[in-house]
């Protein structure tokens, strides 16, 4: 029951942010010297956060965050993350909670900087009364958005060369991935399993964003309440619309298989099961759009390479 209602929160958290939320910041130094210099001050979300000096104190309570935080190289300025930041192992996960967040745990550990993936409960407020800055980063709509959070948090750590690195890795990466998509995969069906209740994404979301980049066609686009992004569908839609391939992100939340998938009333007759193009994903590496984005992008190309190769 537990894990169920995890997806369900996780699947209502990036609803609310892909509802009026866009990631819009910047970032100017307010001291132009090297660009590590402090203080910084970063435009964020229409906000003006001023950081004075280069924090060795942060609190991430956003997993794509802690994410990118360690692979930036500024893990050992990170003193906790959220209940949900499961990676890298080195994180220094704690009992705080980015869907609940509590000021007074937070400012108990006396942070010099919090990240949060959306602001709930008047938490970013209320950290700026205490005066600790924070940084808000919805989630991305697209992998712009995240190049955009990697060069924020970049500046906000005082490491700007390791983020500019790792764009540039990502892209390079990304890109020789989608390069071995054959042409004969353009317009091949899917389907983006989020729990097996069926709620899956439509081609508007990130995750959506990400299988367009292989040239694929979600059948979620024309669900009846595809409007919502995350809309869920019935056994009768997926069954009538037999995706080419069939992409489960709910192995870890909901133990779902290609086996489990086969065993579902009806679904036997799935050309994704009888062909086997049913691809078992990790779940967070398949909803957080931080450094991993690229292990997904590696995954759904596999997942193509297998259709196309029968």
């Amino acid at each position: 029951m537990f894990k169920k209602i995890h997806v369900v929160v996780a699947v209502s958290a990036l609803f609310l942010t892909a509802c009026g939320q866009s990631n819009t910041s910047s970032v100017e130094s307010a001291a132009p010297t090297v660009a590590a210099s402090f203080p910084v001050t970063i435009e964020n979300n229409g906000t003006s956060v001023v950081i004075q000096e280069q924090p060795d104190a942060i609190i991430s309570l956003s997993p794509t965050a802690t994410e990118i935080l360690f692979a930036i190289d500024a893990g050992d300025q990170v003193i906790a993350v959220d209940d949900q930041s499961n990676y890298p192992a080195e994180a220094p996960i704690s009992d705080l909670s980015g869907f609940t967040p509590n000021l007074e745990s937070i400012v108990a550990l006396s942070p010099d900087l919090v990240v949060v993936s959306f602001d709930v409960d008047g938490i970013v407020a209320a950290l700026t009364a205490a005066e600790i800055p924070v940084l808000v980063q919805y989630a991305a709509a697209t992998l712009d958005d995240t190049y955009l959070q990697i060069a924020e948090l970049g500046t906000a750590t005082g490491q700007s060369a390791k983020a500019e690195e790792l764009t540039t890795q990502m892209k390079s990466d990304i890109d020789a991935a989608i390069a071995q998509v054959p042409a004969e995969a353009a317009g091949l069906t899917y389907f983006h399993e989020l729990d097996n209740t069926l709620y899956t994404v439509t081609s508007a979301t990130f995750i959506g964003s990400v299988y367009a980049l292989a040239g694929l066609t979600n059948i979620a686009d024309t669900a009846a309440d595809a409007a919502s992004g995350y809309p869920q569908l019935s056994p009768e839609f997926l069954v009538d619309a037999d995706p080419a391939i069939v992409f489960l992100a709910d192995t870890k939340c909901c133990g779902q298989t290609a086996e489990t998938l086969a065993q579902r009333p009806g679904f036997e007759g799935l050309s994704a099961i009888a062909n086997n193009s049913v691809v078992e994903l990790d779940d967070d590496v398949a909803s957080r759009w931080g450094p991993r984005t690229v292990d997904f992008v590696k995954a759904i190309v596999d997942g193509v390479l297998t259709v196309t190769a029968k």
